[in-house]
């Protein structure tokens, strides 16, 4: 069976996860600041559990974290420990109420951190940011239940094996919370599942087939090879990512989204799959529920 799960924002639905910016928190004391971001985290997990709810009344099976649901968490200049923040216990109570929700009500969660996350980079300071910033986020995970963290491989800069090799290395060191939860995507110009699916099997890391990617970066492998050569590195439920594009599979730019889902993009065989799919759609919410009405 399909569960089917959504992205991080809303369309409609008026659930909104607030964010700052350091240039606006640095016109305030290190207090204010503190407290300023100690709000917007006690909100953002509590429009979590709205979030969870919603998709509990839906039945949708699956929810993407923001991943500046903390925001700032790891900023070199306004990041904190969420120890140091006035409502700390409160903060870490709601977001544990979400993972006994979740659990509870069998609703999945994932996190996909920033296009900025990047193991394999040759700048080491590129990766220790990376490297902070997913520990953070392994640290919310724990506290909701989430089982994903799900990054893409990164650049080639201008030598693909040497950078899987620098990923791979670094993967290594990473601390088992990260570890445990760490998948690697194929995406749509640099790394195909033919590229990932060999560090993937070696390292025990799953792959989440985004089969849009694949559609736009092509390798010799099918649709339904790379659907069960990613299935095997898996060993719970697998994840994949489904999208439509914009402005259909004949334009000049076949990457961009399209709001809704064209219900044969989604594979066949998929249907009778028991996997997590993601739908990355402009219309969130709209276009989970479409597909969904639309393959009843």
């Amino acid at each position: 069976m399909i569960r089917f799960g959504m992205c991080c924002i809303f369309k409609e639905r008026p659930i909104k996860f607030r964010q700052t910016t350091a240039t606006y928190l640095s016109r305030f004391s290190p207090g204010e600041q503190r407290a300023r971001l100690s709000e917007l985290c006690l909100t953002n997990a509590r429009n979590l559990m709205d979030a969870l709810e919603f998709c509990l009344q839906n039945h949708i099976g699956d929810f993407r974290i923001n991943s500046q649901i903390m925001p700032l968490k790891t900023h070199p200049d306004v990041g904190y420990d969420i120890l140091d923040l006035p409502e700390s216990d409160q903060i870490i109570d709601t977001f544990k109420a979400c993972g006994i929700f979740s659990r509870n009500h069998n609703i999945r969660t994932t996190f996909h951190p920033d296009q900025f996350i990047v193991l394999s980079s040759p700048t080491p300071d590129v990766v220790n940011r990376s490297i902070a910033d997913l520990e953070y986020q392994a640290q919310v995970a724990q506290w909701v239940n989430a089982d994903v963290i799900n990054v893409h491989a990164g650049g080639v800069y201008g030598d693909k094996a040497s950078a899987l090799k620098r990923l791979e290395r670094i993967i290594k060191t990473l601390a088992d919370p990260v570890r445990k939860r760490l998948t690697l995507e194929n995406d749509d110009r640099s790394y195909s599942p033919a590229d990932l699916l060999p560090i993937c099997t070696r390292m025990g890391i799953p792959l989440v087939y985004d089969v849009h990617h694949h559609r736009c970066f092509k390798d010799r492998l099918s649709i339904e090879e790379a659907t069960r050569r990613s299935v095997e590195t898996w060993d719970r439920e697998p994840v994949f990512h489904l999208s439509s594009p914009k402005n259909g599979w004949e334009a000049p730019d076949i990457r961009k989204h399209h709001d809704y889902i064209n219900v044969t993009d989604l594979p066949d065989f998929w249907r009778s799959m028991d996997v997590t799919i993601e739908i990355e759609a402009k219309a969130k919410e709209l276009a989970v529920i479409k597909l969904m009405g639309e393959l009843d």
